[in-house]
């Protein structure tokens, strides 16, 4: 496989076949974007409380949110780029609220699974630097997010 994915569910409410699905389908998502093999990545399934203090201590938002992306491969000012023949690529972390998804799929009429796809994906896309900052990055982030989730088979 081409990903090394780090699943870790703090919530205990997910099922191995769910934990396999979203491994499935982020490989899916990085041939897709061909990631080069033995990149890395950790994916942490959260509580609404947990995600909440994530977002308030990194992003000054004092609520709950459905998923936060921390990149390792953005560089930010006076920090140099490491690169090297035998260091693995470190994309970085996603981490994912149960219950914020569990909420979502509800109130927009799809399943579970589709909606944690959708989240695992979104999460994803921002480690190689998709964003939706202003529209047109949005429209090509949402388009590749589309293309992905449909390619796999979790149309709306």
């Amino acid at each position: 496989m081409v990903l090394q994915i780090d699943l870790i569910d703090e919530t205990k409410e997910l099922s191995n076949l769910d934990l396999e699905f979203i491994e499935n389908l982020l490989g899916y998502a990085a041939a897709k974007e061909q990631i080069d093999d033995g990149t890395e990545l950790s994916v942490t399934f959260v509580t609404n409380e947990n995600i909440q203090e994530i977002n308030k201590t990194y992003r000054g938002k004092d609520q709950p949110t459905d998923v936060i992306s921390f990149a390792l491969e953005e560089i930010g000012e006076d920090e140099i780029e490491i690169k090297g023949v035998h260091i693995p690529r470190i994309l970085g972390d996603i981490i994912i609220s149960v219950e914020k998804a569990q909420e979502q799929a509800e109130e927009y009429g799809h399943s579970f699974k589709r909606e944690l796809g959708f989240l695992a994906i979104h999460g994803f896309l921002h480690l190689l630097g998709y964003d939706h900052m202003n529209e047109n990055d949005e429209k090509r982030m949402f388009a590749r997010q589309t293309e992905i989730l449909d390619g796999y088979g979790l149309e709306r």
